[in-house]
């Protein structure tokens, strides 16, 4: 297949690796010194499951320069996801299908809007990456997953994007309900996100003490609650289900989020605790731990605050 991979980070770095691995024609478009270094020397993966080297002709400064495209895996950050989007008619045609391996429940529907809704397919992805230094990727165990799914009825080029995929040895299923999964890692991914980045500790410290366990679960709860006000099928107690799922992880185990805070870079914030904010203004369901999850860490939405201002 020839596969597209916008963002050639953590997550479209690995699975575009493992991909073109797998003998298919895959273009990262990638910028900045991550680009220069592919370039320069190719995308190299390092992972328990084996490392990967692509080829430097593989990555590309724009995605015009991508090409016609078979599948598009989006993954870029959140804030980004418009712009992508408006770019991406350039090269998806009739025969194209756009997964987002983005966190977040908003993705989709922006894709949407500028592409013809039949081509974006939904997507959730389950992995632990990141760029180690420009030009290198580290996996960091061997969880690698791909859900995916069309949003309306049978779609035969499925089949083909599912065996592209399980034949490059990443773990993949379809979905017949593929905004139930996507909803379902959101619920996770905003408990962890919020309560590691709010407390800035890792899981253990938060759920071994009653208060922030507190927390966790009801941030959890509050997204659960929206996810089920806007119709999708989520069980009344998925919070307590997530809550036991928190007590397997490794307790040093922190968030994307957290991690961006540490660092002091841009956050994808209003896409989280404040995506489940506006989401429950928008239905009249109360999320008064999320929104205050997002006011405390306003401030540096956009990076470290300057301590002069």
């Amino acid at each position: 297949m020839r596969i597209a991979v916008i963002g050639a980070g953590g997550v479209g770095g690995y699975f575009g690796a493992r991909l073109a691995a797998g003998g298919h024609d895959v273009t990262f478009v990638a910028r900045g010194r991550h680009l220069a270094a592919i370039r320069d020397h190719g995308l190299r993966v390092r992972s328990a499951l084996g490392d990967l080297h692509v080829p430097a002709t593989s990555a590309v400064p724009a995605i015009a320069d991508a090409g016609p495209a078979d599948v598009v895996l989006v993954a870029v950050k959140l804030w980004d996801t418009e712009d992508v989007a408006v770019q991406l008619r350039e090269i998806v045609h009739a025969g194209t299908r756009v997964v987002s391996l983005q966190n977040g429940v908003h993705k989709d529907g922006i894709l949407r809007r500028h592409l013809p809704p039949e081509s974006v397919w939904g997507g959730s992805c389950y992995i632990s990456s990141f760029i180690q230094e420009p030009g290198v990727v580290v996996h960091n165990n061997t969880l690698q997953k791909i859900v995916f799914g069309p949003y309306g009825g049978d779609d035969d080029l499925v089949a083909g994007f599912l065996d592209a995929c399980l034949g490059s040895g990443i773990e993949t299923e379809v979905s017949s309900d593929i905004e139930r999964v996507i909803w379902e890692k959101f619920v996770f991914l905003v408990g962890l996100s919020a309560t590691t980045a709010a407390v800035r500790q890792p899981i253990g410290v938060i759920r071994g003490h009653r208060r922030s366990r507190a927390l966790l679960h009801d941030v959890m709860a509050e997204a659960v609650n929206v996810g089920r006000a806007a119709g999708v099928k989520l069980e009344p107690d998925f919070a307590e289900d997530r809550l036991a799922f928190c007590d397997t992880l490794p307790p040093t185990m922190t968030s994307s989020m957290h991690n961006d805070l540490e660092q002091g870079n841009r956050l994808e914030l209003p896409w989280l605790s404040g995506g489940v904010a506006d989401l429950g203004h928008e239905l009249g369901v109360p999320t008064p731990r999320n929104e205050t999850v997002a006011g405390i860490l306003a401030p540096y939405e956009f990076g470290r605050p300057d301590a002069g201002s």
